[in-house]
């Protein structure tokens, strides 16, 4: 039951970050197509969130590996 908890926590946790890059990607691209000039902005403010997402997924990877290290039998 406990591995169910670790694979729950890892798989979950990138597979949030993974949609949320993906539709952040998406409208970041969709607003450097309506406005070039702002390209520069829209790229930073999009790598910011990016940034945030994958940090999701790290904490999902951390969780997994406490509840590993520290698994009671």
């Amino acid at each position: 039951m406990q591995y169910i908890a670790i694979a729950l926590a890892i798989g979950l946790a990138t597979i949030g970050s993974g949609i949320a890059m993906g539709l952040g990607a998406n409208q970041a691209y969709t607003a450097i197509g309506r406005n070039p000039e702002a390209e520069r902005l829209i790229r930073t403010n999009f790598i910011l969130g990016t940034i945030f997402a994958e940090t999701l997924a790290i904490y999902g990877l951390v969780l997994a590996i406490l509840l590993l290290l520290f698994h009671q039998s």
